[in-house]
């Protein structure tokens, strides 16, 4: 590489950068795990971009310069119109989607987005959710973001509001996931198959297998969400 080649690369860098800066302001302040998907897929091809312009001095800079122009109006555009028009926003992004509803897993709503309970489980844990059955709702955002609403009885209460003492539960731990038991969790507890039994009759269940998520908590109590029973109640509809 000439020495001329490494100036006209330090010159890009210093006139890219600060045009690639006010683009991406003007685009939106928002972070990048809060970028809808079209959003997200155009700040990769400003990246391509721009990293082709600043390896490769045989690239036209004008041209890089424009291109740059022109993705940032293209996605100030498409924003406009998803604004103004709904159908076309359901097409350039993620619906919500809600997963789980008072306490039950909505099994084909997870299997459409392709999460399994392992991903839900994990974002709930990332809300300091630990049980299940507190969920009154929990819908995963079109940003891929999890967004939880606890059932009343289990929402933050300030000081003024806490009249009684509540047992504490503990986080509850899962003992069979998609028809699995996991034994082990039993045992631990001090539980065994036929205690287990005798709770899944209690909610008419006389199949593990049929099971799609069951946990044990401290207090020894079991939480179920049957494969066939998908929620109690009908779950709301998300419109954005």
């Amino acid at each position: 590489m000439e020495f001329i080649d490494v100036l006209k690369i330090l010159g890009r860098i210093i006139t890219i950068l600060p045009l690639l800066l006010v683009v991406t302001l003007i685009m939106g302040k928002r972070s990048i795990g809060e970028l809808p998907v079209f959003d997200f897929l155009v700040i990769i091809v400003l990246g391509s971009v721009v990293g082709a312009d600043i390896a490769e001095p045989k690239v036209n800079h004008f041209y890089t310069v424009i291109s740059v122009i022109a993705i940032g109006l293209l996605q100030i555009t498409v924003s406009l119109l998803k604004i103004h028009n709904r159908k076309i926003g359901k097409l350039l992004t993620f619906e919500p989607t809600i997963v789980i509803h008072n306490g039950q897993f909505l099994i084909e709503n997870m299997k459409r987005i392709r999460y399994s309970i392992d991903n839900v489980l994990n974002m709930l844990r990332e809300h300091d959710v630990f049980n299940v059955k507190d969920v009154e709702i929990a819908i995963i955002e079109a940003n891929g973001s999890l967004s939880v609403k606890l059932a009343h009885p289990k929402e933050t209460a300030k000081i003024e509001n806490i009249h009684t003492i509540v047992p504490e539960q503990g986080m509850e731990i899962p003992v069979i996931i998609n028809g699995i038991l996991y034994k082990q969790v039993l045992r631990s507890f001090h539980l065994d198959e036929k205690w287990l039994e005798n709770e899944l009759k209690k909610n008419n269940i006389y199949d593990t297998s049929s099971v799609f998520y069951a946990a044990i908590n401290q207090a020894k109590e079991l939480h179920i969400s049957s494969k066939k029973k998908t929620s109690t109640g009908q779950a709301p509809l998300i419109l954005h």
